[in-house]
């Protein structure tokens, strides 16, 4: 599935007014939101104002995020930098799930999530998107979910909000090329994934939740 993000002009002649004066024209919707196949998986993509000197966004609101059922709240605020290649996942917690609110700041990624969920009809199954500081897209990842990504430009810089705290001793990795999960990772534009090696040991997924 892919998305082009709104990206908004400003209106002519709103040069040399205040910022924030520029922001608001007109009321227009603030997030454009997409349901995945994946229950509760939602693709977001936030209203952007853009002109020559750059652009702005609001990448969390919390009455807007509550509105399209994404209420939070968030405890642990994350930002990582990865290289081109460099695939991360996939991981989850376990008892204590987290909820992610997924963003690219800088660069792009191939973005996956796993429903993990025993109970979900769609237990098993994937969803991946690209996100990319181009893009300005974001993906709302339930508790329940494992994810992952894998680093489609030469750098990218990754930030994501979680529901609950990272807790080590709930850390658990599914084998990012499990056969039963199928995943299409773009791997042909990166070559051979660079992985820690944690996750270049990971179990299967069947192997991963059976142990528990």
């Amino acid at each position: 599935m892919t998305l082009r993000a709104k990206v908004e002009q400003l209106p002519t002649g709103t040069r040399g007014k205040p910022w924030s004066a520029q922001l608001n024209p007109t009321p227009r919707q603030a997030l454009i939101v997409t349901p995945t196949p994946i229950a509760g998986v939602l693709l977001i993509e936030p209203q952007v104002f853009s002109d020559e000197r750059g652009f702005f966004q609001e990448t969390w609101k919390a009455d807007a995020f509550a509105a399209v059922g994404i209420p939070g709240p968030f405890v642990q605020d994350n930002h990582s930098r990865s290289l081109r290649g460099v695939l991360r996942g996939l991981h989850f917690q376990s008892p204590r799930a987290q909820g992610k609110l997924l963003r690219v700041s800088r660069g792009t990624v191939f973005d996956v999530v796993v429903d993990i969920r025993r109970d979900s009809p769609g237990f098993g199954t994937w969803f991946g998107t690209e996100l990319s500081g181009d893009n300005h897209k974001m993906l709302w990842s339930p508790p329940g979910m494992a994810h992952g990504f894998l680093t489609l430009s030469d750098e990218a810089d990754f930030l994501y909000k979680c529901t609950d705290v990272q807790a080590p001793s709930d850390e658990r990795v599914i084998r990012w090329n499990d056969p039963d999960l199928a995943i299409a990772w773009p791997v042909r534009d990166v070559g051979r994934p660079r992985l820690s090696a944690r996750d270049a040991a990971a179990p299967s997924l069947a192997e991963a939740l059976g142990a528990r």
